[in-house]
């Protein structure tokens, strides 16, 4: 009875098969890696096919790579003080950025704002009210706004009243 046995799962199985038969692919590179060096190491003579069999061609040994050159480059030139466009550098004598009131202007502006939309196009959606059974955004926005002036107005009606009441009595 199976009811204490784990379940298979299928990718690690999966998993487990390619790893087989990549280790196994590295092994036949391995082994032809080995036999090209052995044919190499052999006087550098291959048969040739286009002739008849008993004669062989001689391969050219490959140069041995000669050491890269390197060549001294100017640093200061590739190193401008002045940045593109004619601008200020951004950056003082001791590498640190300059104080700058745009930018500052910027982040703070962007501290405020709020998060952009995870998917816009949903958002898209409910201020179009193209979604089936919801009401447009703006419809939304309309009514939330004239119950906040409607609460407003009648809140000051009755502070009003109540200010006049106190008032004639005193």
């Amino acid at each position: 009875m199976g009811l204490f046995k784990k379940k298979a799962d299928p990718i690690s199985e999966r998993a487990h098969d390619l790893n087989a038969k990549i280790a196994a692919l590295e092994s036949k590179i391995k082994q032809l890696n080995e036999q090209a060096r052995r044919s190499e190491s052999s006087d550098g003579r291959f048969r040739s096919t286009a002739y008849p069999q008993g004669q062989t061609v001689s391969t050219p040994k490959p140069a041995a790579a000669s050491e890269p050159v390197f060549e001294s480059v100017d640093r200061k030139s590739l190193k401008s003080d002045e940045a593109p466009n004619g601008e200020a550098p951004r950056y003082n004598d001791l590498g640190l950025r300059k104080y700058d009131l745009f930018s500052l202007w910027e982040r703070l502006r962007e501290q405020w704002r709020g998060p952009a939309a995870p998917n816009t196009k949903l958002v898209n959606y409910l201020a179009a009210g193209s979604i089936q059974g919801l009401r447009p955004l703006r419809y939304e926005k309309r009514v939330a706004r004239r119950r906040f002036i409607g609460l407003a107005i009648v809140l000051t009606i009755v502070l009003l009243g109540i200010f006049l009441f106190l008032a004639r009595r005193h």
